[in-house]
């Protein structure tokens, strides 16, 4: 049996590798009960190394901050435009879209090439400009309080608005996608309008680079089990990739 020092090395590995370590699997790894486990990630998250969630633990680096829109478009360029390109071949005639704020789903909507009729119900101010100049592309602007880190907009009115729609489909952009917290984003008033989008909406497609899975941000949308599709990277880690399609979700890899 491995002395504690040991443990909590393998342990901090196996977080450094995949970014995610689950009790039951260290359990069976280190060959020790899973209560011994649980006081492993209390002692390193006392020391600062790990966050402990049920019945897992996070990287420290892991909680998300929140960043202007015009910082996040210059990262993951790639990843996002390949995303954005596989997003755009789920769209058909006559859809009725939700498009949410973000650099994903901005991109998203950059790369829509569908000439069919389709209408667009959008918070973000910089997705409503793009889509302006597609002449088959119906826009519906949300109105509210303008958050100017993301260029979109927050609040009562525009959750109200929400209530009398029902679309077709909802493509989400997020701060982070963690096993245990679901879907969140860095504000928590834009998580509380995404909440109104996911109730307007007949299907949850989560736009997501491999950067997000495993991030915490402080405002959560939603859990796992409300999402019905997700496009993300091929770096995404392969252990979320795997727990997520075993619960049932569709999972895009570009």
């Amino acid at each position: 049996m491995r002395n504690i020092a040991q443990r909590h090395k393998i342990i901090l590995a196996e977080l450094e590798k995949d970014g995610y370590v689950r009790v039951h699997d260290l359990s069976l790894r280190l060959g020790v009960s899973e209560v011994t486990i649980r006081k492993d990630l209390k002692d390193l998250e006392e020391r600062r190394m790990l966050i402990r969630s049920h019945g897992s633990a996070g990287q420290v680096s892991s909680l998300t901050i929140d960043r202007h829109i015009d910082e996040k478009e210059k990262v993951q360029v790639g990843e996002k435009t390949r995303i954005s390109e596989a997003a755009n071949r789920l769209l058909v005639k006559n859809d009725r879209i939700i498009i949410a704020s973000g650099t994903t789903v901005l991109a998203f909507a950059q790369h829509i090439t569908i000439t069919d009729p389709i209408t667009v119900i959008t918070p973000s101010v910089k997705v409503s400009l793009i889509l302006s100049y597609k002449p088959n592309v119906d826009i519906i602007q949300l109105g509210g309080s303008l958050r100017k880190s993301s260029a979109s907009v927050i609040g009562p009115y525009a959750e109200s608005l929400l209530t009398e729609m029902m679309c077709s489909k909802l493509f989400i952009g997020i701060d982070g996608l963690d096993l245990d917290h679901g879907l969140t984003t860095s504000n928590i008033a834009e998580a509380h309008l995404n909440q109104y989008m996911i109730n307007a909406a007949q299907e949850v497609i989560v736009l997501a680079d491999s950067t997000k899975f495993g991030k915490r941000g402080f405002g959560k949308i939603c859990n796992l089990s409300t999402v019905h599709h997700i496009i993300t990277d091929r770096n995404a880690p392969g252990n979320f990739i795997q727990i997520i399609r075993e619960k049932g979700i569709e999972v895009t890899l570009v």
